[in-house]
């Protein structure tokens, strides 16, 4: 997918307004702040207002802090991680990124301390389970912007038309009702199963937690390619895949955008989905069932996660006016703004309370039940960064007839264990 970048700018004189514990200072002359965020399109070629969020919050901002300019950059998820690693190596970090993992940079001193830009009452209200992960060695460096839990979604009426009565809860239900999606609805994509670059580790993820295992162990060291994982992606080869039952388009080649625009064109029976995909669904008249991921046996013993950072880097100073408008951004207006603008869950207690109480988000309480149990990858490891694109880049060749998931889970596992070597000398 092509990459997309807008700059939002606004221009303003005269001196910081202090409206916040964290961005009180006294500068002249004008600061610019650059921030390099992703955009959070949905499906392919539906826009989910990514950029008119961000040019709404910078008009505000800047109209409440005259001498600060925020400019941002957006950036396509295929493309965001590894253009932020290329801008730091550079020596041209931006003062703020908004990515998928921060331990790497926070490893290497890059980063500024969450403590030392937030005010008090900010950095306390991120949710105690998110916060925790966005922290390196005991200090926070990396500050939860938004995150996710998936659930299988299906077709209600593809269901109905193909005599299935309940959704499945295990791997042979959902073979099963792949099945009956094919033979008795021709359904382009009985099941849906991206492996393509985009978001290939978490999609993969989903089906190695089915099977019991995951990226780690419980003394979290990798694990990628225990038997566990290889026999999970192999049930997924054998089952799905080479049966025909995951669609025209074979799964290394299918992003996550791709096969969530073709389940709101009514193309999919079922695919694993995070809540920003319901409202494009809905509107497009696709009636939206949706239940916990299945496991081989039962119900995955945890729903993949996912949770998106923000991260300041030190390169350009300016602690006081990028604390300030982090303070800004992470206020409850911006916060469930976001949240509810993408479906996505809020990162902050205020904010989740608020929403789990109003029935205009009513969507988003099966997804919050998920959280606490939920699995993310593990994005406190220095590694991780190099991990996540190895596996973007290769777990998809697991499923071609000249790959297998054993090959493709010993070169990622190659590739993490070169990752923590690097890291350790």
């Amino acid at each position: 997918m092509p990459q997309h970048r807008h700059a939002l700018t606004a221009a303003a004189t005269a001196l910081v307004l202090c409206l916040t514990s964290a961005g009180c200072a006294d500068t002249s002359g004008e600061v610019t702040l650059r921030l390099v965020a992703a955009d959070y399109e949905v499906a392919a070629g539906r826009s989910d207002s990514t950029e008119r969020y961000w040019a709404e919050l910078v008009r505000a901002y800047e109209s409440a802090h005259p001498g600060i300019n925020i400019e941002v950059e957006i950036v396509s998820w295929d493309h965001i991680d590894r253009q932020v690693a290329d801008m730091v190596k550079a020596g041209k970090a931006p003062d703020m990124a908004q990515i998928a993992s921060y331990a790497e940079f926070a490893e290497r001193g890059d980063l500024y301390r969450a403590d030392t830009l937030l005010s008090i009452p900010v950095e306390a209200n991120f949710l105690p389970a998110l916060a925790e992960q966005g922290r390196y060695r005991g200090t926070q460096y990396g500050m939860p912007f938004t995150s996710s839990t998936r659930l299988l979604f299906y077709n209600r009426k593809a269901f109905a038309r193909a005599g299935i009565d309940e959704p499945p809860a295990t791997w042979a239900e959902l073979k099963s009702a792949a099945e009956q999606l094919k033979s008795r609805t021709g359904i382009a994509y009985p099941v849906a199963v991206p492996l393509g670059p985009e978001e290939a580790q978490i999609e993969a993820m989903a089906w190695m937690l089915g099977g019991g295992g995951g990226y780690t162990g419980l003394n979290g060291s990798y694990e990628i390619d225990s038997q566990k994982n290889v026999d999970s992606l192999d049930w997924v080869k054998e089952n799905l895949v080479k049966t025909g039952l995951t669609g025209p388009v074979p799964p290394e080649r299918l992003n996550r955008k791709d096969a969530y625009s073709a389940f709101v064109r009514g193309e999919v029976g079922m695919v694993n989905g995070h809540p920003s995909l319901l409202q494009p669904a809905r509107a497009a008249g696709i009636d939206v069932g949706k239940v916990p991921v299945p496991g081989r046996d039962g119900k995955s013993r945890a729903a993949p996660a996912v949770v998106d950072w923000i991260m300041a880097f030190k390169r350009n100073g300016h602690p006081q006016e990028i604390g300030s408008f982090l303070d800004f951004l992470f206020s409850d207006e911006n916060v469930r703004e976001f949240a509810a603008r993408n479906n996505l869950l809020p990162v902050t207690v205020s904010v989740t309370q608020q929403m789990e109480a109003d029935d205009r988000h009513r969507d988003l309480r099966e997804f919050l039940q998920e959280l606490p149990t939920s699995v993310l990858p593990p994005v406190g490891k220095t590694s991780w960064g190099a991990v996540g694109d190895s596996t973007k880049r290769t777990i998809g060749s697991a499923m071609t007839d000249e790959g297998s998931p054993a090959k493709a889970l010993r070169r990622i596992a190659g590739d993490a264990s070169l990752a923590e070597q690097a890291h350790e000398e």
